[in-house]
């Protein structure tokens, strides 16, 4: 029987790259008096999924994000890992 893992995955972009709306934030933040330098916008993807085991969960996650979670050309990504009660 399978057992149920929780994933949570951290999308950002890599250093580089344009963030349009995380300037647009940090101008935002400015325009209200706080003394912002930078700011980065990511994302955050919450999964439950169903496995054999731990290493099959993570090889699935890997396979998520490197199939449609992410673009390996401008994002990095981690994400945890904890099977569910």
């Amino acid at each position: 029987m399978p057992n149920r893992y929780f994933a949570r995955v951290y999308v950002s972009l890599k250093p580089g790259y344009s963030d349009p709306e995380g300037e647009a934030t940090a101008g935002a933040l400015r325009g209200l008096g706080y003394g912002v330098e930078d700011v980065r916008v990511s994302k955050v993807y919450e999964i439950l999924l169903e496995a054999k085991n731990r290493d099959e969960a993570g090889r699935l996650v890997e396979e998520m994000c490197k199939r449609l979670l992410t673009n390996p050309t401008k994002d990095d990504y981690t994400y945890e890992l904890r099977e569910m009660e």
